[in-house]
């Protein structure tokens, strides 16, 4: 009978140990993977596989093509900018350059910080005036206002955001049933067809004065808990982002598999049921297609909307910089511009991570 050397056991013990703990790890690295694409990080998983051993040349490509060549294309084109822009000549001056932009970029962070160092000492003075007149027995005379100093670059930001997400929410409570019905009557797409033919390809341009007018003769004043100039906003985004929801909607119940529609059939499912068991689950990927796409719209018709209507917003920034015209104007408004294609890729990021989480919660 031939024994079994104990240490040799123990060493073949730690490998498989350590073979396991490796395929936990990169059980974990694949899960995060997932995320890692929702959050347009897709690159991170490759540097964490080569840091765990899986093949460092083969992630160290993938890295490359993930992460080099987008910082690559970047630089590529920061030097082209920087080169090109000093060449082209304007009213305001020359096109401003990579360095010039991100001078702004300090200079706009710079004016919030005073801005809210100035609101800041306006409602010190106002707190201490209203203690004086308390201790004096005054407190009739006690008054409260709001600062009035202008908004700054972030106030702005956060405007826009404001507005096209209310009117984006205006816009799918409205597309999303209407695209179900339609998806599952012909006679309801037969109703709605028409309009959506119609009114899809309108410009946010034509439906603004048209909004405004109808804001302006429903709404008195700005007392409300919405602006004029909000509600103008949100509503003009409203009409112009809720077809992609609406049509993808509609598109994605038509093309339930007809099994499942025979099934409900069978089973006697109320309408109710069918459309939460049945209908959501099944079109929900093309639903957030279009939500992602009426998203986008919306925040696109935002930006036009708020120039041509002077409405607060990053539009208006745009706009007031441009009937500036000093020699900063134009770094500006390519800062706005920077800030407007990032906040879109930011807003489609998140309904993706959305889209990711439904339809995870869906197919467990």
């Amino acid at each position: 009978m031939t024994a079994i050397d104990p240490q040799s056991l123990s060493e073949a013990d730690k490998a498989a140990a350590k073979e396991a703990s490796r395929a936990r790890m990169f059980t974990r690295i694949n899960k995060m993977d997932a995320w890692f694409k929702v959050l347009g990080l897709a690159w991170i998983t490759p540097i964490l596989k080569a840091i765990a051993g899986d093949n460092p040349r083969a992630q160290g490509k993938e890295i490359w093509q993930l992460l080099g060549v987008p910082l690559l294309a970047i630089l590529l084109f920061l030097m082209l900018w920087g080169t090109l822009a000093p060449k082209v000549q304007t009213s305001l001056g020359a096109i401003p350059g990579p360095a010039a932009v991100w001078e702004q970029v300090e200079n706009l962070h710079a004016d919030h910080l005073r801005e809210k160092e100035k609101e800041a000492a306006f409602f010190e003075r106002q707190d201490a005036r209203n203690a004086k007149l308390i201790a004096a027995g005054k407190e009739d005379k006690v008054k409260y206002r709001s600062y009035t100093g202008k908004p700054t670059y972030y106030m702005q930001i956060w405007t826009s955001i404001k507005t096209v997400f209310f009117g984006f929410l205006i816009a799918t409570i409205v597309a999303v049933p209407v695209g179900i019905a339609a998806g599952l009557s012909k006679t309801a797409n037969a109703a709605v067809n028409p309009i959506v033919q119609i009114f899809k390809p309108v410009s946010p341009l034509a439906w603004l004065p048209i909004v405004t007018m109808i804001v302006s003769a429903t709404v008195a004043t700005n007392d409300g808990l919405f602006s004029k100039s909000f509600l103008i906003s949100a509503i003009t985004v409203t009409l112009c982002s809720l077809w992609p929801t609406l049509i993808n909607t509609a598109l994605g119940v038509a093309s339930i598999d007809k099994d499942l529609v025979a099934v409900s059939k069978v089973l006697k499912m109320n309408t109710y049921t069918k459309i939460t068991k049945l209908v959501l689950p099944s079109a929900l990927p093309l639903i957030f297609t279009g939500l992602r796409l009426s998203l986008g719209v919306g925040w696109m018709v935002l930006i036009a909307a708020e120039m041509l209507a002077q409405n607060p917003g990053l539009g208006k920034f745009v706009w007031d910089e441009f009937q500036n015209g000093s020699s900063q104007s134009l770094a500006k408004i390519m800062v706005a511009v920077f800030t407007i294609g990032i906040i879109g890729f930011l807003l489609d990021r998140v309904m993706y991570a959305l889209q990711s989480l439904f339809t995870f919660s869906n197919n467990r």
